[in-house]
């Protein structure tokens, strides 16, 4: 038997991975807290459960959806953009439906990218932006994310002969993994990037509703020619705790999108018509309801910071996402220390060099336990230091 070799360069899943070993440990009886996933444990709102219980009851959502969605669907995000991003989209052109951000990014790189080409992905970044470029046969080419520079790219590093073959640019605010958020005029300077070098831009905007200390992420959309050359995937997995509804939308460059679903129509039939028409109730939702999980994933941010500053561990407070971005407080590499908290403390840690080379030296650690359970852990975390 052969498999494609277009799978060899692809390392096991971190998800993947963090969930094996979870699952292993806790099969011995161990009490293991896991903060490697950004899984979010607050269930969704009772009325989004309430509405989609009672959704797939309807006779008529179990029948083949299509992948352009439902038009009051495409309308909802339309309006989700006029209200909370001061945007105007097109429904009709500029809105298409995904199965989750990352099915979305897969895609997006299978249907932009070509054998050859270059794929400029945030390093540190998201996975699926390194392994999208690699399942289409092209080459993801790292733009590093420094302190130094409030983890934002240096476009003005990017290699002549690397910026010449790209054909796609990927990178997200408020960002996984480091919580940085967006800062000074990167948008502006990502837009003459885009349209001096002809390079789309997708900006990947999963945690623009949880922000902290007063910020309002912005759209890139609202930027003045963003949309002439980029799109925007905007998730809903985050900002209303339903990571496995499955549920994002693809928003911006009428082209990009129509080749997207091009694409799209021959791998998948869509989304669940009762998820769309959940879809629409969430993204017409009481934005309170957003203002006060954020709020909440603050309150657990400054818990977990005070008790790591109180050990005398150096951290710097996100200003958004699930997420700490915590330089390893030892001589080991991030997945070494990792794998010694799992063993001595029973804690997981993503490692930083999971999520590229230029996240060695950090470890990610995620706000997606209750209070209590973030105290035991860091609690554990410390004493092992």
């Amino acid at each position: 038997m052969r498999f494609s070799r277009r799978l060899d360069p692809l390392p096991e899943y971190l998800t993947a991975r963090l969930n094996r070993l979870v699952a292993e440990r806790r099969a011995a009886g161990r009490d293991v807290i896991a903060l490697g996933v950004g899984d979010p444990d607050v269930p969704p709102t009772a009325a989004a459960r309430a509405a989609l219980a009672a959704l797939v009851q309807r006779e008529d959502v179990a029948r083949y959806p299509t992948n352009a969605g439902l038009p009051m669907l495409r309308e909802a995000v339309a309006r989700f953009y006029a209200v909370r991003f001061g945007v105007a989209i097109d429904p009709d052109r500029e809105v298409m439906p995904l199965l989750g951000a990352k099915e979305g990014l897969a895609h997006l790189a299978m249907a932009q990218l070509d054998p050859g080409d270059v794929s400029l992905i945030a390093d540190p970044g998201y996975p699926v932006y390194a392994g999208g470029p690699i399942l289409a046969g092209a080459t993801p080419v790292a733009m590093p994310l420094r302190p130094e520079l409030a983890f934002q790219p240096d476009l003005d590093a990017v290699p002549a002969r690397d910026r010449d073959r790209a054909n796609l640019l990927v990178l997200g605010y408020p960002n996984n993994p480091t919580g940085a958020v967006m800062a000074d005029d990167l948008f502006e300077r990502l837009v003459r990037f885009s349209h001096d070098h002809d390079v789309p831009v997708c900006h990947d905007n999963a945690y623009s509703e949880i922000t902290f200390d007063g910020h309002v992420a912005p759209s890139y959309l609202a930027t003045p020619g963003a949309r002439e050359n980029g799109i925007e995937i905007l998730s809903l997995s985050k900002a209303f705790s339903v990571p496995g509804w499955r549920i994002a939308f693809a928003v911006g460059n009428a082209a990009i999108i129509a080749n997207l679903a091009k694409l799209k129509t021959n791998v998948d039939s869509g989304m669940f018509l009762a998820m769309q028409h959940v879809a629409i109730e969430l993204l017409d939702s009481d934005p309170a309801e957003r203002r006060a999980l954020s709020a909440m994933y603050q309150g657990r941010r400054d818990v977990v910071c005070d008790l790591l500053e109180h050990a005398g561990v150096t951290v710097k407070r996100p200003g958004g996402t699930l997420y700490l971005w915590l330089a390893v407080p030892t001589a080991e590499t991030s997945l070494g220390f990792s794998e010694r908290i799992l063993e001595e403390c029973d804690v997981v840690l993503s490692p930083g060099s999971a999520y590229g080379a230029a996240g060695e030296g950090y470890v990610r650690l995620s706000l997606t336990e209750s209070e209590d359970r973030l105290r035991e852990a860091i609690g554990r975390l410390t004493a092992a230091l």
